[in-house]
């Protein structure tokens, strides 16, 4: 849907058709793992764009209609009912699946986090739940705990890193982002490992009551969460000749390698990021916004959008912890506050650089670390005006 708002914005007047799996007409993502999982949260998504805004951009939008193959020699994408959609120019951007564990799929009460439905069924069993594990420590599984300890559910979070998020932000940070559950009643368990869930043994479909950790330990849980991460959604195709990798291969313009009139968009395309010199497949909202753009740019011949470091953020506990650039192409080089009173990681490489930060609840110092990273400002240069900084 972006990407036709940003063909019409770039003065396209083509034929645009729109084939979605989901229901709903088109709707925001990221409030699925944040406000609609609060009590009090809506059963119904919070819509990308108006009625209005749709009828205007006169496209041909079918909902419920879900993408199972794509045959390029006869350029037609074909859906679950066996209807063929011929195309000049074809845009895939069918992003991601969740991961899941093994026997997930046998029990009642284990979920994963993708779409409304799934949204709106965990704000439902949460009603009925007493004891929550969260497999996994990454962003999902951190608003879905947040939310659950809003509804006064008893929570335990596992992570296979002895400090969360360690791959991603470092040591230091990764402790505090652990302390903020702890702070706010959730127990971590970090450092071990997902074994097998345990049934309730009722006759027939059996409901989850317990998670087997790989050091013999057994927590209780009739509801859990699996938020361990998601790979691109390209099984349907498999057979398309496509080159598929981790995610679809595309060029600067995000054009199908190999492939004439064949873009794709979002997390489920891999691309030589514009600032960075390298292959990246990002999974963030905003990288799909900036996608959209490019490709309208390349089809109506006008100047693409300013090329934007990855933006991501999340909303735990009523704070606001916000990630810009890269922090993993660095170290922390300055650590600031806590996540109590707000917290600033500012991350940069072996040659002082700044690759990207980390801040909680301080909008304005997000946006001095955003141009830093765009720039690849020196550290040295870096003038955030916190007193007390640290050099880590």
């Amino acid at each position: 849907m972006r990407t036709a708002q940003a063909l019409r914005a770039a003065g396209s007047a083509e034929s645009i058709t729109i084939l979605g799996a989901e229901t709903h007409h088109p709707y925001d993502k990221p409030p699925l793992s944040k406000e609609m999982l609060l009590p009090g949260g809506s059963d119904e998504p919070v819509p990308l764009l108006s009625a209005e805004e749709l009828e205007a951009l006169a496209v041909d939008l079918h909902l419920g209609t879900r993408a199972t193959g794509l045959d390029l020699d006869r350029r037609v994408v074909t859906t679950q009912d066996g209807a063929e959609y011929a195309f000049e120019q074809l845009v895939i951007a069918t992003g991601v699946n969740p991961r899941t564990l093994p026997g997930a799929d046998e029990l009642e009460g284990v979920h994963t986090l993708r779409n409304a439905e799934d949204s709106v069924a965990l704000r439902a069993s949460l009603a009925g739940a007493e004891h929550v594990v969260v497999v996994g420590a990454g962003f999902i599984g951190a608003e879905f705990a947040a939310a659950a300890r809003a509804h006064g559910k008893a929570v335990t979070m596992i992570e296979t890193q002895p400090v969360p998020l360690t791959h991603v932000l470092g040591e230091a940070v990764g402790s505090e982002l652990a302390r903020l559950h702890a702070l706010n009643g959730v127990r971590v368990h970090a450092g071990v490992g997902f074994s097998h869930f345990v049934g309730d043994g009722a006759s027939g479909r059996e409901r989850v009551a317990g998670v087997a950790l790989d050091d013999g330990r057994v927590l209780p849980a009739d509801l859990v969460v699996v938020g361990i991460g998601a790979t691109p959604a390209t099984e349907w195709l498999a057979s398309s000749g496509l080159p598929i990798g981790d995610g679809i291969e595309c060029d600067a313009e995000l054009r199908v390698l190999g492939v004439d009139g064949v873009f794709a968009a979002g997390d489920i395309a891999r691309w030589p990021h514009p600032l960075y010199g390298t292959d990246l497949r990002i999974e963030h909202w905003t990288n799909a916004n900036e996608h959209a753009g490019v490709i309208a740019a390349t089809l109506t011949g006008t100047p693409p959008p300013r090329p934007q470091v990855p933006y991501v953020w999340s909303d735990q506990y009523g704070h606001r912890i916000q990630i810009v650039g890269r922090p993993a192409d660095g170290t922390v080089a300055l650590l600031h506050g806590d996540v109590e009173s707000g917290l600033v990681a500012v991350y940069a490489d072996a040659v002082g650089r700044v690759t990207g930060a980390l801040v909680v609840d301080d909008p304005r110092t997000l946006m001095k670390c955003r141009r830093a990273a765009t720039q690849r400002l020196a550290i040295a240069d870096l003038d955030l005006g916190l007193a007390g900084s640290t050099p880590a």
